[in-house]
């Protein structure tokens, strides 16, 4: 087995690093502790004194113990919020309340009803011109994001900027969102019910916008606005609509940017399905 003590610097710095990003939050010891013997072995040790000063045939003073601190009452432990068709039917309903982007933001940092936004930093909500006609849609945030509190940072935020600079757009352009406003632990794919809670408020916030326009970026965007299981590789490059509420908005899917970083060879597709996206802008 690899120890700390076996690793450079840089490897240690990367390897927390690694493990930060995979939502790991505490810290354990390379070999088991057995804490109570521990505390045994200290409890005597502390004891011993008293009994070698003792006088010869007499028994050692009884241990005088402090009067214990009274102990604070214990808090209640915080609610946990489960994915169920209840808070479903109270997200559509704040987002359904809403009637301007803006009050659509206050009711998704208000809202409680998803487990997910229990371990998030930040709620990740729309940025960029609502006025623009065009929006573009990731899969929910990221550990930049989460950190950064805002949808696309980091190294596949840069690669969306110069996608979006090839067809002559930029993010002050479009409106740029997550279909999940909260991160999920450790970049896990949220589960169908914590998708079923957000899925009122990206709709709404599409109502809202009137794209004439949308770009999906990724598997996970393109399934749950196409429906079915079917890969990027198979849903991009053709245009479909989205209902969303009234509305019935032109959509067509793409690569994420993390996965043109992982496959730099896809960026050819991503191409097209770019210069599709900008033809339909045109038109």
């Amino acid at each position: 087995m690899i120890t700390a003590r076996d690793m450079t610097a840089a490897e240690l710095a990367a390897l927390l690093h690694f493990h930060a990003e995979a939502g790991v939050e505490w810290l354990v010891e390379d070999a088991p502790v057995d804490r109570q013997a521990a505390f045994s072995a200290e409890k005597q040790a502390r004891q011993r004194p008293a009994a070698a000063t003792a006088a010869p045939g007499t028994a050692p003073a009884p241990e005088r113990r402090r009067p214990e601190a009274p102990q604070p009452a214990p808090r209640p432990a915080a609610a946990v919020a489960i994915p169920d068709e209840h808070a479903v039917t109270e997200a559509r309903f704040a987002a359904e309340s809403a009637r301007t982007l803006d009050e659509l933001r206050t009711a998704v940092e208000a809202f409680g009803g998803c487990n997910l936004k229990t371990s998030a930093r930040s709620t990740v909500f729309a940025a960029g011109d609502p006025a623009a006609g065009v929006m573009v849609i990731g899969p929910m945030p990221s550990a930049d994001d989460d950190r950064e509190g805002a949808a696309f940072s980091g190294k596949a935020g840069f690669l969306l900027d110069r996608m979006l600079a090839a067809i002559g757009l930029s993010r002050e352009t479009v409106l740029l969102s997550t279909v999940i406003p909260w991160r999920p632990p450790g970049d896990r794919p949220p589960s169908a019910p914590e998708a079923a809670i957000c899925r009122p408020f990206v709709e709404r916030q599409i109502e809202l916008a009137e794209p004439k326009a949308v770009l999906l970026l990724g598997n996970f965007t393109a399934r749950f606005f196409f429906g079915g299981t079917g890969t990027i590789h198979a849903l991009r490059g053709e245009w479909r609509e989205i209902a969303c509420g009234s509305h019935a908005v032109p959509a067509i899917a793409t690569l994420h940017p993390q996965e043109l970083l992982t496959a730099p060879a896809s960026k050819a597709l991503a191409w097209a399905d770019l210069q599709a996206f900008r033809a339909r802008l045109g038109g």
